[in-house]
This record gives C-alpha cells, structure tokens and sequence, in this order.
C-alpha cells in the first residue's frame, strides 16, 4: 500500500468512477422505468422479463460481446457491465415500493380528485422510497463488483487501468504483496459504498420512517 500507494491511488479512482457512474445511471434508469412500469401494466409485462434476463445473465458471459458491440470502447463497456448489474435492485425494489400503497390512502387521494400525478409525487413516491433505499443499498455494492469482473474480463492496461487489472498484473509478475493491497482497497471501497449508502438512508428516513426513527426505549 505505501511503495504502490500511487499507482494503487490512479486505479483506485478509475475503477470507484466507473461503479459510481454505473450506480448513478441504475438509479436514474431504474426509477424512471418504475414509475412508467407502475402506471402502465402492458409496458410492465412486456418489457420487465427483459430486465429479468439482464439480471439472470452472467455479466461474465456477456461482457465480450459488450466490448465487441462497443468497438473495443472499453471505459463504455466497464460502464455498461457495472450498469447491468446494478439496474436490477433498483427496478425491482422501486417497483415493489410504488406498489405497496395503502389502498385506504390511495383511495382517499381518488375521492377527493387528486391527479395521477398527485397521487404518484405525494402518495407513491414517499412510500416507495424506504423500498428504493434499500435497492440503493443493494446496487451500491454491485455496481463495484460489476465494474471489477467487467475489468477482469477486459484486461485493461496502461494510465486507465483499475484495480481489477492491477490484481492480474501483480499475478502475472508474481507481487503478492501488491495483489493484496488492491484487493484490501476493493474490500474496503465496497464497504465505505455500504456504510455511504446507508448514511443516505438514515438522513432521508429518519424523520418519519419506522426503521430509522429514533424510539426512547
């Protein structure tokens, strides 16, 4: 970690900017397909067993074809890898939640004239967001491990090499030493992921969600 910490640094960077890219673009895909899945049950049943198959597909499987389609663009296909594997919590999780109204409240709104789209931003998206926090959680550390097997199948060398890469290359020359340290730093990125992802939670939760409210006894 000390005589390495240099080159460990620059690939620590590449492969958490490439989990933390992948994680912003499963949120932003995840959420938005929910929302449409949940007002529309056609687009739902025809286009959920798609990202049913995503998730059931080995990312090592698909992940040279991936580079294929991508014309060798490997940061694209470490991004596209990481993506997969991190879009399926969110989905599904989102879904469940915006699923999982009281029908007693959706009611109420319904009785009293509210819009769908009143309904969606004051009724679903509230109750949905304990359920979406907890995929975030899950895709957090996903979207890490998504970036460092895409990295071990790609092979990537050279300034945009990340951890992933640094563990063969220290296999191949036989440095041990170096090969543990880049694995204790992917070991310890995936927690701090975990315990940010969880802070979030907190913050957001804890006003007024049962899992996070502080009780007195």
């Amino acid at each position: 970690l000390i005589t390495d910490w240099a080159t460990l640094a620059e690939s620590l960077w590449v492969t958490l900017s490439i989990a933390g890219t992948a994680l912003l673009a499963a949120v932003a895909v995840g959420v938005s397909l929910a929302v449409l899945f949940t007002q529309s049950k056609w687009l739902e049943m025809s286009f959920f067993p798609y990202a049913v198959v995503l998730q059931v597909t080995p990312i090592v499987a698909i992940a040279p074809l991936i580079i294929i389609w991508t014309n060798n663009n490997i940061p694209l296909s470490l991004l596209i890898c990481a993506w997969i594997v991190a879009f399926f919590p969110i989905l599904s999780n989102t879904i469940l939640g915006l699923n999982s109204v009281d029908h007693n409240l959706l009611n109420l709104f319904q009785m009293y004239g509210a819009t769908r789209f009143q309904a969606l931003r004051y009724l679903r998206l509230p109750a949905a967001l304990p359920y979406f926090l907890g995929g975030l959680k899950i895709s957090g550390g996903l979207a890490l491990i998504g970036a460092v097997v895409a990295e071990f199948v790609a092979g990537t060398g050279g300034s945009a090499s990340g951890l992933a890469y640094r563990i063969l290359e220290a296999g191949y020359q036989l440095k041990i030493p170096r090969m543990f340290a880049a694995l204790f730093l992917i070991s310890l990125s995936g927690v701090a992921v975990f315990l940010i992802t969880s802070w979030i939670s907190h913050l957001l939760l804890r006003r007024w969600h049962e899992s996070a409210v502080t009780r007195e006894n």
